[in-house]
């Protein structure tokens, strides 16, 4: 019998080393990588518990520390190199089971979307709170977001108080929405309507690019990112994926 749950270390193609943590089946259909958002860890509470939420589902599942974060090295490049991370958890993830979900919120969601367009063969993406484009929100969240990320005593505080590595520099990659354009598998997007950080707007203009198999659902009184009210819709957007991958869940 398999332990319910492990821990190991795994090696990014570009060296930075991150920590996973897995939720293990004696026998399984499918797998979950699960990519949290900004600040966030593997062991975060509202991480832990879509993974369990997932798990009772008889699916495995895989989450980790995002580089910059938690006990992984390296700097968050605010989901553009953390593509990497993302391609070597579904790389363990297959060492048990051919077909994966990638399901990432934020940060982790624009990380997804990244490496979905590189992998043909993955069962498909959620994504979760994803910005549609590098608009910022004209809010205080935006503001602080902006200090955090793009200032250098921004970056120091960060780093001091919550413990993240940010790199100096970001060069606007690819935007998500071109993204979801040219993702080919099952692509389902979850966006809460009290999220006062990343629009609904950008939740319907990512789904209005998308080409491939898509399904957009709009959680009530969710706000942003991985919490307990989006468990129900990430667990039933993994099943459609299944669904439409036709791997019973």
């Amino acid at each position: 019998m398999q332990p319910a749950e492990t821990r190991r270390i795994l090696t990014t193609t570009d060296s930075v080393t991150l920590s996973s943590r897995s939720w293990l089946q004696d026998q399984t259909t499918a797998a979950v990588v699960l990519v949290h958002g900004f600040t966030s860890s593997a062991d975060h509470p509202d991480v832990v518990a879509l993974a369990e939420a997932l798990h009772a589902q008889g699916l495995e599942v895989i989450s980790y520390d995002s580089r910059g974060h938690g006990t992984s090295t390296g700097e968050s490049t605010l989901g553009d190199l953390e593509r990497h991370d993302v391609a070597i958890a579904v790389e363990a993830a297959r060492e048990r089971s051919e077909t994966v979900v990638v399901v990432g919120a934020s940060m982790g969601a624009i990380a997804a979307l990244r490496y979905a367009v590189t992998d043909d063969e993955l069962a498909g993406t959620v994504i979760v709170s994803c910005p549609a484009d590098w608009r910022l929100p004209r809010n205080p969240q935006g503001l602080l977001a902006a200090v955090m990320t793009r200032t250098a005593v921004g970056r120091a505080i960060v780093s001091r108080l919550l413990h993240v590595q940010i790199a100096p520099a970001w060069d606007r990659p690819e935007p998500p929405v071109d993204l979801a354009a040219r993702v080919r598998g099952p692509l389902a997007i979850v966006h809460g309507d009290a999220d006062s950080f990343i629009p609904l707007s950008d939740a319907r203009e990512l789904h209005g690019r998308t080409t491939a198999p898509a399904r957009l659902r709009i959680v009530s009184d969710m706000g942003h990112a991985f919490q307990p009210a989006s468990i129900d819709e990430v667990v039933d957007s993994v099943a459609w994926i299944l669904g439409e991958s036709r791997i019973p869940a």
